[in-house]
């Protein structure tokens, strides 16, 4: 099973993220437009886990992630892997409103490290991945166009636990399925 765990956004922001790129996906026929439901901030990419660990695993997570007070995040500007000089990845960054998103994702990574579900050696660097470049590409035009962008902030209450069918998509793209939700501590009202 090829899975990560990652942070949804709500519909409401994805609308607010697809009519910003709408005009824009025409004027880019050198960028692989990725397609809405694939549209998440990943905290730790698990690559191929065993079926047989997965009951441990989601178990372990949402430990993990019960220990987290949600957050409030918001997509905002742009940017591009590795370089924008040299780009191969187009992605919208993450604003964290409230909260650390970087200590949640490092308890994700640890609690999955832990049940020999061994997270990718990447550096977390939160974004929402838009279109990959066809190749290397000089893509300042495309951080400028879209770098002044900030779309509404939501809460964050719960992470999901994600398989990805590679190939099984819409254009031989990934089809990505919610295994588990992974619901972040939720604070008792307040009582004064």
């Amino acid at each position: 099973m090829r899975l990560f765990v990652a942070v949804v956004p709500p519909d409401d922001v994805l609308d607010d993220l697809e009519e910003h790129l709408e005009p824009r996906r025409e004027a880019g026929p050198e960028i692989r437009w990725t397609d809405r439901n694939q549209w998440h901030i990943t905290l730790a990419f698990l690559g191929d886990v065993p079926e047989r660990r997965l009951d441990d695993l989601t178990e372990a997570l949402a430990r993990s992630a019960a220990r987290r007070d949600p957050l409030v995040l918001r997509l905002a500007g742009a940017g591009a892997f590795p370089s924008p000089y040299a780009a191969r990845i187009l992605w919208a960054g993450v604003e964290q409103v409230r909260g650390d998103l970087g200590a949640v994702a490092d308890g994700i990574r640890h609690a999955s490290n832990k049940v020999g579900a061994t997270p990718d050696g990447t550096r977390f660097s939160p974004h929402v991945t838009l279109g990959r470049f066809h190749r290397p590409t000089e893509a300042t035009r495309w951080i400028r166009a879209l770098d002044a962008w900030e779309g509404p902030a939501w809460r964050v209450e719960q992470l999901a636990l994600v398989e990805s069918h590679l190939g099984e998509g819409r254009g031989r793209r990934p089809r990505y399925e919610v295994l588990a939700e992974l619901p972040l501590r939720l604070r008792p009202p307040r009582t004064d």
